[in-house]
């Protein structure tokens, strides 16, 4: 059994409700866009850390992520990239292999909106954390955190925090 901590789009802020919140993790999963390598860091002196780079992140990110990563852990089938799309709207970078090989857990970011999504005609279950950081349009950030244990993906849990600057 696994716990996982899921984020992506920091664009260079740590959250520091997000220590509290990964302290019982076993990894954390950071779906690109990290902003810079400070970030980047932190969360691997913190836990173990997977991730991919996102559109924003320069050289020295890409240098120690790739753009997918595919990995199984447990019994699951991981697949993580930054700009994926969701069901129904798979970017193209992905499209053609998630129907001849899908995953079981598909993660993408970018989008800065958070879904879960179970995906009926691949078999997957979609997750986007939607945004962690202080940059973009949204007024909520979002940490997520789950357990796989086995084949199972279970105990999904958010963590909403109101950026400053907007009312809710």
């Amino acid at each position: 059994m696994k716990r996982i901590g899921l984020l992506s789009d920091t664009h260079g802020f740590i959250e520091p409700k997000l220590f509290d919140f990964f302290a019982e993790c076993d990894e954390i999963w950071h779906a690109g866009d990290f902003g810079n390598f400070e970030t980047l860091e932190q969360l691997a002196a913190f836990k173990t850390l997977r991730g991919v780079y996102g559109n924003i992140d320069d050289h020295k990110i890409r240098s120690v992520f790739k753009k997918h990563l595919k990995f199984k852990i447990e019994g699951v089938k991981v697949w993580i990239t930054h700009i994926g799309g969701y069901p129904g709207h798979y970017d193209k970078s992905v499209k053609p292999l998630i129907f001849t090989d899908p995953p079981t857990l598909f993660i993408s970011g970018h989008s800065h909106i958070l879904k879960v999504i179970f995906d009926k005609k691949i078999g997957a279950l979609h997750i986007n954390p939607g945004a962690a950081g202080n940059h973009g349009f949204h007024k909520v950030k979002t940490l997520l955190r789950f357990t796989i244990d086995g084949e199972r993906i279970k105990d999904l849990e958010i963590m909403e925090i109101p950026r400053k600057g907007f009312d809710l």
